[in-house]
């Protein structure tokens, strides 16, 4: 069994100026880095520039591609939807290549008329959805949307979703 040896390394020295002109020499030298570190900095901002140039219309191309292929796919997984989800048992369908999602985005609230509706909540007694600064409190109109959606200039908007197309990659060796 042989013995390992430790192998230590030392630290870089740290720098010590003990004159003027070392000083001087220094701040000259940070000067030529940070030019060198701007031209550097430009040519490859050029570069990615260029690049990007290159590629946008292999990518827009791509992207008309997909964009029908994606319709055609959602179109297919909607009208096939209770087949594909198990009666809506679940809200993701997995065919070999990948699987399509249906996901429900949480209710929001929009507000029209911000002034006017503010006047409505406070004469309506409804001061509870209006936050401390005088602005619509729309946490609080989305825990009570049966009241909120009585008010003119609120709309409670529920059960939008979207539909999610995953792919399954291969996983590098």
């Amino acid at each position: 069994m042989s013995k390992t040896t430790k192998t230590r390394v030392k630290a870089a020295a740290k720098l010590r100026f003990t004159t003027v002109e070392q000083v001087q020499s220094a701040i000259k030298e940070i000067g030529d880095l940070s030019r060198e570190h701007t031209r550097l900095t430009t040519e490859m901002n050029d570069l990615i520039g260029e690049t990007s140039e290159k590629f946008a219309p292999q990518l827009t191309q791509l992207k008309n591609e997909i964009e029908p292929l994606q319709q055609a796919v959602q179109e297919y997984c909607e009208a096939h939807r209770e087949e594909l989800t198990e009666n809506g048992k679940s809200k993701t369908a997995t065919f070999i290549t990948g699987e399509v999602q249906w996901r429900a985005r949480p209710p929001s609230v929009s507000i029209r008329g911000a002034d006017s509706v503010l006047e409505s909540l406070n004469r309506l007694g409804l001061g509870r959805f209006i936050r401390t600064k005088n602005e619509i409190n729309k946490e609080a109109l989305l825990n009570e949307p049966d009241v909120a959606k009585g008010i003119a200039g609120i709309t409670i908007k529920q059960g939008v979703e979207d539909f999610v197309i995953k792919p399954f990659e291969q996983k590098g060796a």
